[in-house]
């Protein structure tokens, strides 16, 4: 049922749908409690996750997390908002989405090579107070705002839009 949306092994071909491939398995069991309890928004994921078990959300979270994540492909990038992206990624995001946002380590998401309108959907979900943002997350974002405002965003986008994840997924 996954592949339909996620493709084949979790990676994604649509720009609104995310790549499940290589995300970390806690991430994964996190992501469907949230839409199984509303905690984060969707259109159609919540009601599907509403019909698993814990324990088939286990099996799909080993499934997900086993594979390789594979970067969104043809995605553009302005080199120059890259840039600003990746110096604030490192200053305000790096913490929790390690190795310039592709490790799945931390258990916060992959965002390199991630489509980025998925990407920018979900950001503007959480800060709308539409999905569950981690406490963390949103004291750096207000920090990141007060400081570079909205560009800091399309800076962000486009640095995760151009970045090729480091290593591979679990």
């Amino acid at each position: 049922m996954c592949a339909g949306c996620h493709g084949t092994g979790g990676n994604s071909n649509g720009p609104a749908i995310p790549t499940l491939a290589g995300a970390s398995r806690d991430y994964i069991i996190k992501a469907m409690e949230d839409y199984q309890s509303d905690e984060r928004v969707s259109t159609i994921m919540g009601r599907i996750a509403k019909g698993y078990s814990k324990e088939e959300i286990a099996r799909i979270a080993d499934f997900f997390s086993g594979q390789a994540f594979v970067p969104a492909r043809g995605q553009k990038s302005n080199p120059e908002l890259a840039g600003e992206g990746a110096r604030l990624h490192d200053r305000y995001c790096e913490k929790c989405h390690a190795k310039g946002g592709s490790s799945p380590e931390n258990d916060a998401g992959i965002l390199a090579g991630q489509w980025t309108p998925y990407l920018k959907y979900t950001l503007a979900d959480m800060l709308a107070g539409r999905s569950r943002m981690p406490q963390k997350m949103k004291k750096k974002l207000g920090t990141l705002y007060r400081k570079v405002g909205d560009a800091a965003v399309d800076q962000l986008l486009n640095y995760y839009a151009g970045s090729k994840p480091r290593g591979s997924g679990r």
